[in-house]
């Protein structure tokens, strides 16, 4: 009777061998591949994130630059003249990691450059009789490198 109930298949070994065999979980080739496929797209996504980052940098040092010349122009409309000194300014204040230079002020006109502690580029303005500071070349438009 026990060498019947062995025949008929009643009585299977523990890891049968050959077709009968069934995967649980997966093998290493499917993990290296998904590995290499998330590798593949995070080596796209973190260029762009970088560049955003950038982008964000240059708006805050434009944003800062406007509210600087409002700033100029209310100081100009009651002094009848333009100020190096952002204190003079009703304590102007720039954005975190941004720094404001007003680099020439005159009775007809100012320049200031913008710098950001995160990133290399810069943004400059310039008004009215002021000489133009690289890379400005339009009176009243923000330029960037």
């Amino acid at each position: 009777m026990g060498g019947d109930a062995h025949n008929r298949g009643l009585f299977r070994p523990l890891r049968p061998e050959g077709t009968e065999v069934k995967s649980r979980g997966f093998t290493l080739i499917e993990l290296l591949i998904v590995v290499v496929i998330v590798g593949l797209l995070a080596a796209i996504a973190i260029p762009k994130l970088s560049n955003t980052k950038q982008k964000a940098y240059v708006a805050q040092m434009k944003s800062d630059l406007k509210n600087l010349a409002t700033a100029e122009e209310g100081f100009f409309y009651d002094s009848t003249f333009y100020t190096t000194s952002l204190a003079a300014l009703n304590n102007f204040r720039s954005s975190t990691g941004v720094t404001l230079n007003v680099l020439e002020a005159t009775p007809g006109g100012w320049s200031a450059r913008a710098t950001h502690s995160q990133t290399p580029r810069q943004c400059v303005l310039f008004q009215g009789s002021a000489a133009p500071v690289a890379p400005a070349t339009t009176e009243g438009k923000i330029t960037c490198t």
